[in-house]
């Protein structure tokens, strides 16, 4: 009786499972979970709107180091600020030292929204940084990148 239930069991098992072709272009390989897709604000793309911002050289850079130095630190702890709050989903600068110094990608409706979180960032306030923002349309997982970001980092970006 054990080994017919046993058998049983795999010939269902068997029969529920759904070979997919080698060719296939994609593949589905992780099961939708409703609950984060409501969470997040996922679309039924698993995707969602944002507003990227790219940070420029201000036209006010001609600060003494100390001062570059105290408003570098008040920009970052208004990153982590912005971020807490849930409304900065990612945030970095590039590694050239081009034009365009970094992004951020905030998590609201809005471009408006968006230009009164960065007016809250000192860098941008003393006229060392400029914003530029974009509506953006992009992947709903980006939701989780903070606090995953909090199990990586063995240090504050802002020296705290």
């Amino acid at each position: 009786m054990k080994n017919i239930l046993l058998l049983f069991t795999a010939l269902v098992l068997f029969a529920c499972t759904k070979q997919v072709p080698e060719n296939t272009e994609s593949k589905v390989t992780a099961v939708f979970d409703n609950l984060k897709a409501i969470k997040y604000g996922a679309d039924d793309y698993g995707m969602k709107s944002y507003v990227m911002a790219f940070l420029k050289r201000g036209p006010n850079r001609d600060q003494d180091s100390i001062t570059a130095a105290e408003l570098q630190n008040a920009h970052l702890k208004n990153i982590i600020r912005m971020a807490n709050e849930g409304v900065l989903i990612l945030a970095g600068p590039f590694l050239d030292d081009g034009e365009i110094r970094g992004i951020y990608i905030f998590n609201v409706e809005t471009v408006e929204e968006a230009k009164a979180l960065t007016a809250t960032d000192p860098a941008i306030q003393a006229g060392r940084l400029e914003m530029e923002l974009h509506p953006w349309y992009g992947s709903a997982a980006l939701m989780e990148v903070t606090q995953i970001s909090k199990t990586l980092a063995k240090k504050s970006i802002a020296g705290d």
